[in-house]
């Protein structure tokens, strides 16, 4: 133990980005003991997201120095005094964080929080302050209330959700934002129905969750676009009916010929161009979800009439729409009986990898990172 800013405090390990563009670096760091209604979480496993690097690029904006990280899996070490639903040796997945007290929380709609954007990409608890340290100050860190690429973490109670101890931890990180915005957009906010037609436009960890979800729900004709053959095949193991390559083929045309117009669509790239044709794909009545994240005043088109007339719904979804303390368990438990095979998605890294995880990130080669926490 050290003392600094006048408080106990814990030395860590952390991936710390300093500037635009990275790289992450891999630093000690001074961690501070949990408040009333904190937990302290020894990390074991981290899933990487897209937003990662959408923070660490400054496409959305966060504060330099930070500890990003938001998919984090762990064991809890200690709780404070007011933590009432995890105690010590629960193992836990970290997910979003929200206010608990603005209208649409107080209304149940937990990822619509008013306060959304400071709690998770402001680098610092509600109150502005921070619980970690290098030898020169603070490092931002809270990143969607957890910062967890690190090898302990503080989170509030409200974003801690437990999970079975028999359950694979180092898998189910990801289960907190990544395989839950999928699957979460298709089961909670679209509600895909038994027999309906569905199609992923965007075949990375987003969409081929949302695959596996219209599985589940039982969606009888589900398609995936994507311009990847090795993740179009992927997309068939998990569930899909049909498969897509937009390189090869107009998209709009190939889910047309398929269904006639598709019930719903989800947009998990983040390209504009790729959005216009989830909504041209769609049938009469049909829905498309938004949840691809690109820079922020990224502007997209749509024909106006084409929409109107044909009583189309274009909806923004954030984490799926999910409750958490609901949704991840049932993930977990549906992974348990073999109906949610996610782990076909993941490639685990060392700490010391991270920067390479994120490369073939980038590249396509992982589909989804799991950085490992502990040796």
């Amino acid at each position: 133990m050290t003392t600094m800013r006048n408080t106990q405090t814990r030395e860590i390990k952390a991936a710390v980005v300093r500037k635009k563009g990275g790289p992450f670096q891999i630093e000690t760091l001074a961690l501070d003991e949990p408040r009333p209604y904190e937990v302290l979480i020894r990390i074991v496993a981290t899933g990487m997201c897209h937003t990662d690097m959408v923070a660490r690029d400054q496409l959305y904006t966060v504060p330099l120095p930070i500890v990003l990280g938001h998919e984090g899996a762990g064991v809890v070490e200690q709780v404070g005094s007011n933590v009432k639903k995890i105690a010590a040796g629960d193992h836990v997945v970290l997910t979003y964080m929200w206010c608990g007290h603005c209208t649409p929380c107080l209304r149940g709609d937990l990822t619509y929080c008013a306060n959304f954007y400071a709690l998770n990409f402001g680098g610092a608890r509600e109150d502005g302050s921070t619980s970690t340290q290098d030898k020169q100050g603070s490092v931002h860190d809270h990143f969607f209330g957890q910062s967890s690429f690190g090898t302990f973490t503080l989170a509030h109670e409200r974003n801690v959700i437990k999970v079975p101890n028999n359950a694979p931890l180092e898998l189910l990180g990801p289960l907190g934002c990544g395989i839950q915005t999928g699957a979460g957009a298709v089961m909670n906010a679209l509600s895909v129905r038994p027999g309906a037609s569905f199609a992923a436009f965007g075949g990375g960890a987003v969409g081929l969750s949302a695959v596996m979800a219209a599985r589940v729900a039982g969606a009888t004709t589900i398609i995936a676009v994507d311009v990847v053959p090795s993740r179009l095949a992927l997309a068939k193991e998990l569930g899909a009916t049909h498969t897509v390559n937009s390189r090869e083929t107009d998209p709009v045309e190939a889910v047309r010929k398929i269904t006639g117009g598709v019930d719903f669509t989800l947009e998990s790239s983040g390209r504009p161009a790729v959005l216009r044709q989830a909504i041209d794909a769609l049938a009469i009545r049909g829905t498309c979800g938004i949840v691809g994240a690109p820079a922020l005043g990224t502007e997209a088109s749509f024909d106006v009439n084409g929409v109107m007339t044909t009583g189309k719904r274009i909806i923004g979804i954030v984490e799926g729409d999910s409750v958490p303390d609901l949704f991840i368990p049932s993930l977990v438990e549906l992974y348990t009986q073999g109906r949610f095979p996610f782990d076909k998605l993941v490639k685990f890294y060392n700490l010391d990898q991270i920067n390479q995880a994120a490369e073939d990130s980038e590249k396509g080669i992982t589909i989804k990172p799991i950085i490992r926490l502990q040796s």
